[in-house]
């Protein structure tokens, strides 16, 4: 994690000194910090747990979601080039607050901590919709977004203080080793108090403050608010997910169903949107109704590729919001059936639209592909019939993915378009993007998560179901399961292959971008 610190110290610089240095520390913090991660996955090295004075506590799940942000960060500061921002220095002021803010939170071992920094985000998040949003709509965007989490999160307080004040424990282990008689004298205070962590994630049905949020927000603003700050609500489930298990299987079932049809609604209601931005938030919607089911089956694969889902959905729509905000700088306006004609005129954009879109739809070789297929499998296991859920799931998200790359290229390019120059922007399109592919793809072919996965859920799966069962059972249970596990690949497969092959505008597109960077190349050397 040294490269994150020493990153946050040029952005210390960056505010202190020169606005200049920003695209600078932004460019060594993206690369130096995504070659790091894939070097350290390639040689096999793992990151300890480490704890400091009982509040702060860092595994493997806290530092990678501390790297997102740290790379978020950096990309936030890259993407402002060629911005003028008024107040340029309180901007940087707030973005940093706000990495400081969830480094701590991620890194938070005591719950009143956690706490305190669950809530500290919002405000530098609202600074940034309120203060550098486009529209006069901001000031009602933050209003939506906290009354929502603030109002959501105050039954956590409540219950927060009350096992504190029983338990006399502070962290997070105060849930370990108790009875269910003294973790549950009141349930139903902790049942509302998952409200905060599905306001925050956001599940359907108390999403309304998320799009609002990000239509009003500038482009830093959503970088954020998809990459890092949706993370906080899984996060949060992550580590309450000990008590889970004391609520009983109705309940959760309850909550996973409403989260996979909340997420197949909010799929539904993303393909008929007309707005870029609102599109890619109701995207997220979709992707982190997966987490949740994940987050709530409580098994191992469950929160393994919940974890793998919320690091590549960090990575995917922040790449999308930063896109959607380079097409309104060509187009002025973010409605789809006035952004026409890219195809063959803009190659940067083109190129860089065909990967994201692509991560975006779980498509190879990315992190989305590997943490859908295992959340395929946990929550298939967990029952038969979340396997129509899953399954629309998956074809949406292709479908919207598809509708809105598709939707940018085909037409005629409007004449009252403003000319652009993308030769200023193609170097930092280029160090945005690859940044965010080389993680996307590098974490899943170098990377040891996969054989650490399987060692860990083949280990505890022995020992929590394995033991006391017969031969016969166990050898029927794996054969369903890794039947399963092929169905859902399968499905997956075939979702893949149709959204690569069913058009010949993506290859033809990149065959138009390599043309124009050639032409570019030579119009400079001519120049």
């Amino acid at each position: 994690m040294f490269e994150l610190f020493f990153g946050y110290f040029l952005s210390l610089l960056v505010v202190v000194l020169w606005d200049y240095l920003a695209w600078w520390g932004g460019v060594w913090l993206c690369q130096a910090s995504t070659v790091n991660v894939v070097t350290m996955g390639y040689m096999g090295l793992e990151i300890g747990c480490v704890s400091h004075n009982g509040n702060f506590y860092c595994d493997e799940i806290a530092s990678g979601l501390i790297w997102l942000s740290g790379l978020v960060t950096s990309l936030s500061l890259v993407s402002m080039s060629g911005m003028v921002y008024q107040e340029s220095k309180l901007f940087y002021s707030v973005v940093i607050f706000l990495f400081l803010a969830l480094g701590f939170c991620f890194s938070a071992e005591s719950v009143l901590v956690f706490y305190v920094l669950f809530e500290v985000s919002l405000i530098p998040t609202l600074c940034l919709i309120c203060g550098w949003g486009y529209q006069p709509e901001r000031l009602r965007a933050g209003k939506y977004m906290m009354l929502y989490t603030v109002g959501a999160s105050l039954p956590l307080l409540g219950f927060v203080l009350f096992q504190v004040f029983n338990s006399g424990i502070l962290g997070f282990g105060l849930f370990y080793g108790s009875k269910p008689s003294e973790v549950l004298l009141n349930w139903v205070m902790f049942a509302c108090s998952l409200a905060a962590f599905l306001v925050k994630s956001p599940m359907y049905l108390v999403h309304m403050w998320l799009p609002k949020a990000h239509v009003e927000a500038p482009v830093v603003g959503s970088m954020f608010l998809a990459g890092v700050l949706l993370k906080l609500g899984g996060y949060g489930l992550l580590r309450f997910t000990m008590v889970f298990g004391l609520l009983g299987g109705v309940f959760l079932s309850f909550i996973i169903c409403l989260c996979l049809f909340g997420g197949v609604i909010a799929s539904i209601v993303c393909c008929s949107q007309v707005d870029a931005k609102s599109l890619v938030a109701y995207s997220s919607i979709g992707h982190m109704s997966l987490v949740l089911g994940g987050l709530m089956s409580g098994s191992f694969w469950g929160l393994g590729g919940s974890v793998l889902l919320m690091l590549a959905h960090g990575l995917s729509s922040c790449g999308l919001f930063y896109l959607v905000g380079e097409l309104y700088k060509v187009y002025n306006s973010r409605m789809l059936f006035l952004m026409r004609g890219m195809l063959g005129d803009f190659f940067g954009i083109n190129l860089w639209l065909v990967f994201m879109c692509g991560f975006n739809a779980a498509a190879p070789p990315s992190l989305s592909l590997v943490s859908e297929v295992i959340l395929c499998v946990c929550l298939i296991s967990y029952s038969l019939w979340f396997f129509v859920l899953v399954g629309a799931l998956s074809f949406l998200s292709c479908l919207y993915s598809w509708f809105l790359y598709c939707n940018v290229q085909v037409g005629n390019f409007p004449l009252w378009v403003r000319s652009v120059s993308q030769a200023n922007y193609c170097h930092v399109q280029g160090v945005v993007c690859v940044s965010l592919i080389l993680p996307m793809v590098g974490l899943v072919f170098c990377c040891s998560i996969g054989k650490y996965l399987y060692m860990q859920v083949f280990f505890l799966y022995y020992e929590t179901n394995f033991v006391g069962r017969s031969g016969f059972s166990v050898v029927l249970s794996s054969v369903v399961e890794m039947s399963m596990a092929s169905s859902s690949m399968m499905v997956m497969s075939s979702k893949i292959v149709s959204f690569w092959c069913s058009q010949k505008n993506v290859m033809k597109s990149i065959g138009e971008s390599c043309k124009g960077c050639v032409l570019m190349g030579l119009k400079v050397d001519i120049l």
